[in-house]
């Protein structure tokens, strides 16, 4: 990533290849304060209540619907 992103800061550290699953850490690219920062962070997005099936939240991957309410706040 440090070769294809200009000016990227690498703030993860070293980054074991693998795959990457809801509700785990993994390598992504953000805005930080001095331009692109290659950071862990906690990888999906939550799931709508209406399918949430127990109390802890696994998360998903991918967002199918663009039209339900639930994702709007994160497509804005």
């Amino acid at each position: 990533m440090i070769r294809l992103v200009k000016g990227l800061t690498d703030r993860a550290g070293n980054v074991a290849p693998g795959s990457v699953y809801p509700d785990q850490m993994a390598p992504i690219i953000r805005h930080g304060q001095d331009g692109p920062e290659l950071v862990k962070a906690r990888w999906g997005m939550p799931l709508p209540p209406s399918v949430l099936k127990t109390a802890r939240d696994p998360g998903v991957t991918n967002v199918r619907n663009l039209s339900s309410p639930h994702w709007r706040r994160w497509l804005g």
